[in-house]
C-alpha cells in the first residue's frame, strides 16, 4: 500500500518508571518516564535518558518530574509533552509531509479512575493519537505471558510495576476480581533510602537506591548460593558530620528492609484469592500464580510467594516488558478483543 507509512500503530506500556513503545512487533523505544522542563519557559528540555541524568543534579532553573505517580498521570502537561515526545522519537525514522495517522494501544492500572482513564487517553490524542485503545495492565501482563485469556479458565497474574502492583484472576477475557496496590518498585526504593539513613546514617538519592535493588534486590535473608549477589559498596554523607563515608550493603539487609512491603503484597494476593470463584481457584491451583514486572526480579520472590500462599508462583520470562507486549499483542487484535476500552 502506497500510504502505508501514512497510517501507524503503536503499542505503549505507559509506566511510573519506564516507557516502552512496541512497533511492527518490536521495542523501538523503552526510556525512563521523566520530562525536564526549563522553569522560565515551561519548555521541554529533555525526556527519557537525557532527563534522568539531570534528575536529582539539576539547577533552580530547571526542573524535572516524573508525570506518572502511582501508575496514573499525576502531570498532565509533563505526561503529553512526554508522550508527545516519545510519539515523534519513534516516527522520526519516516520522514514525511503528513502527520501519519496513529493507532495506539495503551496499558492503564485496573484501578484507574474514570478521571485518571480519561487523562492517559486525552494526553494520548493530544500527542497525535487517532484511534486510540485502552487496556487494563494485568490482562496486558496475561497477554505478554502468552497466556490464552479468552479460555473458560482461570489464571491469575502479579503484575509489580514502578507505581502499582496489579493481581488479577482473569477468564473468559475478562478481569474476575483484581486488585491494585500503591506498593511496588517506588516504594521499595523509597524503603531503601530511609533504611540507609536509619542504620547507616548515609543519605542517599533515589538513582543510587534503585542501583542498590538491583545490585542486591532480595525479599529472602537466605538464598541459594548460585542466587547470591556480591554485597554492593554505597558512598554517601553521613546525616550528623556530612563527612563522606561508604558501607557496604548485603542482600540479608535489603531483604529484611523490604519485608513490611512485600508483606502487603501477600496479604493483597491472598484477598484477591478468597474472592476468586472456587472454580477458576482450582485452575489457578492446577497453572500456578504468573509474575510480571520489573518488581518480579527481586531475588527469592517467586519462593517466597510460593511458601506462603502454597501455590507455585512463575517468574515469566523477561518480566520487565511484559505489559508492553501484552499491549503490541492487542494491538494486532483490536477487532476480536472485547476488553480493549476505546
Amino acid at each position: 500500500m502506497a500510504f502505508s507509512f501514512l497510517n501507524q500503530e503503536v503499542a505503549i506500556d505507559l509506566g511510573t518508571a519506564n516507557t516502552v513503545i512496541y512497533q511492527n512487533s518490536q521495542i523501538v523505544l523503552d526510556e525512563p518516564s521523566i520530562v525536564a522542563i526549563d522553569n522560565h519557559t515551561g519548555k521541554c528540555l529533555a525526556i527519557g535518558h537525557k532527563a534522568k541524568l539531570m534528575h536529582e543534579r539539576n539547577n533552580p532553573g530547571i526542573r524535572t518530574i516524573r508525570p506518572l505517580r502511582d501508575g496514573v498521570i499525576a502531570d498532565f502537561n509533563a505526561a503529553e509533552m512526554m508522550i508527545r515526545g516519545f510519539i515523534k522519537q519513534v516516527n522520526s525514522k519516516h520522514r514525511s509531509l503528513f502527520t501519519p495517522n496513529l493507532k495506539v494501544v495503551v496499558g492503564i492500572p485496573s484501578g484507574s479512575t474514570e478521571v485518571e482513564i480519561r487523562a492517559v487517553r486525552d494526553s494520548t490524542e493530544h500527542a497525535g493519537g487517532r484511534d486510540v485503545y485502552l487496556i487494563f495492565e494485568p490482562m496486558a501482563s496475561a497477554l505478554g505471558i502468552g497466556l490464552d485469556v479468552e479460555k473458560p479458565m482461570g489464571n491469575m497474574v502479579v503484575d509489580i510495576g514502578g507505581g502499582t502492583t496489579e493481581i488479577a484472576v482473569i477468564s473468559l477475557g475478562g478481569l474476575v476480581f483484581q486488585d491494585s496496590i500503591r506498593t511496588a518498585g517506588d516504594v521499595f526504593t523509597s524503603d531503601i533510602q530511609q533504611y540507609l539513613r536509619q542504620q547507616h546514617n548515609i543519605r542517599v538519592g533515589e538513582i543510587t537506591a534503585e542501583k542498590i535493588k538491583i545490585a542486591v534486590g532480595a525479599v529472602l535473608p537466605e538464598l541459594e548460593p548460585e542466587e547470591e549477589p556480591e554485597p554492593f559498596v554505597v558512598r554517601g554523607p553521613n546525616m550528623m558530620t556530612a563527612h563522606p563515608v561508604e558501607a557496604t550493603i548485603t542482600y540479608q539487609e535489603i531483604a529484611h528492609c523490604l519485608d513490611k512491603s512485600i508483606a502487603k503484597i501477600e496479604a493483597s494476593i491472598l484477598h484477591v484469592l478468597e474472592n476468586t470463584p472456587p472454580e477458576l481457584y482450582s485452575d489457578i491451583v492446577e497453572n500456578g500464580i504468573w509474575l510480571a514486572g520489573g518488581g518480579a526480579q527481586l531475588r527469592g520472590l517467586a519462593k517466597r510467594l510460593t511458601d506462603k500462599v502454597n501455590i507455585q508462583f512463575h517468574v515469566c520470562d523477561d518480566p520487565l516488558h511484559a505489559v508492553a507486549r501484552g499491549t503490541c499483542e492487542a494491538l494486532k487484535n483490536t477487532d476480536r478483543y472485547s476488553f480493549l476500552m476505546r
